[in-house]
């Protein structure tokens, strides 16, 4: 459809506020604002799905491996010649042996349930997820089997600091003749990490494995395999050689199949909003298409007296084409920078909102995270611009075309 400097011109007429057809302007401008919104809140919703999701993915995998070797019988005996085995399947990166339990911390009077990971202090030196984020002390007395490591928001909610004692308490105590006893040790915090997972920071405790080993009476054996590959969309393959490689009594789980129910929920509610959002675009749409029929009807007499000065259907049909068509385009291109800007500095926004409130927007607790991420995914985003352009076209395509239709001698007839 080829415009020519006439069309333009009407149509640029036709989209300024006048006072006669002031009411059609109003809807044009409830058309275009609609447009704008609907572009720029569908490119933050999908953007701050998507960063949250890749944050999660990468946080998870970094602290927790691709894939995950229990032993069924509560302890893997035979871990080093196991450990070489699986070191030589293909793909395969690392391996670290684990001893993962389950405890209650207690310091300064406060009791705080915790998971232990004993995990050999080089290969916690290794994973930068950890030894990246070490806000206080150093991983040195760890790896050196003198002390273990916690979060952020274990050593808040216990109210200590590096150098001081933390008790754990195991279900599993020892049998004496009064009974079951709790067995209780007392270790130093040598380092304070901040993986910006709540979760993580909250609640996890890494331990050398040779004091976890002891702690847990566990002598020359391990609970757990942690195994990394070289690409993780390749680890439910892998798993099942590293399956075959184990033998019966273990349990052999990728990262999908650990986390499947978590990432399955994230895609579907990814996928509602993505539907929900959309509405707001095709209502957007709606008005591009009441507004352009009340200007035909306006028109009419302006239309006769065109087609009478010989301008064709065509001609008619194009101009209004413009003039329905400038407004979706304009406003998906406003709503694209909005978008944009907004996911470039969304933490920033979301700081000055709780500020300005005086509330948390955003509880680590409950998502996880300590900060909002986006990512705006340029595929994604010029599908986005390209369905509410394609919906603006489709918008005009009736009115243009009634207008085309319009009888010049019927029009003039009845003004």
């Amino acid at each position: 459809m080829i415009f020519g400097a006439f069309e333009r011109m009407v149509a640029s007429r036709y989209l300024r506020s006048r006072r006669k057809e002031g009411f059609v302007s109003v809807i044009a401008g409830f058309s275009f604002v609609g447009i704008a919104l609907g572009v720029a809140t569908l490119i933050i919703v999908m953007a701050v799905m998507n960063g949250f999701r890749q944050d999660l993915f990468s946080r998870i995998l970094g602290v927790n491996g691709h894939i995950d070797v229990t032993a069924l019988s509560r302890s893997i005996t035979d871990y080093d010649a196991k450990l070489g085995e699986v070191k030589k399947i293909p793909g395969v990166t690392s391996v670290s042996p684990l001893i993962i339990g389950q405890v209650m911390a207690t310091a300064r009077g406060y009791n705080s349930g915790a998971l232990v990971r004993g995990v050999p202090g080089l290969d916690l030196f290794n994973k930068p997820w950890i030894s990246d984020h070490i806000v206080g002390g150093s991983l040195s007395p760890v790896i050196d089997n003198k002390a273990i490591a916690i979060g952020t928001r274990m050593a808040a909610h216990f109210g200590i600091e590096v150098g001081d004692d933390l008790t754990l308490i195991s279900p599993n105590g020892n049998v004496t003749a009064f009974g079951t006893v709790p067995r209780t040790a007392t270790y130093t915090v040598g380092a304070i990490f901040n993986v910006g997972m709540s979760e993580f920071d909250s609640s996890v405790i890494f331990m050398p494995l040779p004091l976890a080993q002891i702690y847990f009476k566990q002598p020359e054996a391990v609970t757990n395999f942690e195994i990394h590959v070289d690409n993780p969309d390749n680890a439910r393959i892998i798993a099942e050689r590293v399956k075959d490689v184990m033998g019966q009594g273990h349990r052999v789980l990728s990262w999908e199949q650990t986390n499947e129910v978590f990432f399955t929920a994230l895609q579907v509610e990814r996928n509602v909003m993505f539907m929900i959002l959309t509405i707001i675009i095709v209502v957007a749409a709606f008005n591009i298409i009441s507004g352009l029929i009340m200007l035909v009807k306006d028109k009419g007499a302006d239309i006769a007296i065109l087609r009478t000065m010989g301008a064709s259907r065509g001609m008619i049909m194009r101009i209004f084409f413009m003039t329905g068509a400038s407004v979706g385009v304009i406003g998906t291109f406003l709503g694209f920078g909005l978008g944009w800007v907004f996911c470039e500095n969304i933490d920033g926004i979301r700081r000055g909102i709780e500020k300005l409130l005086g509330t948390e927007l955003f509880s680590p607790e409950i998502y996880y995270l300590t900060q909002m991420p986006a990512q705006m995914e340029w595929d994604e985003t010029l599908a986005v611009l390209a369905m509410s352009i394609g919906l603006s076209f489709l918008a005009t395509l009736y009115p243009s075309w009634r207008a085309a239709k319009t009888d010049p001698v019927e029009a003039l007839r009845y003004e």
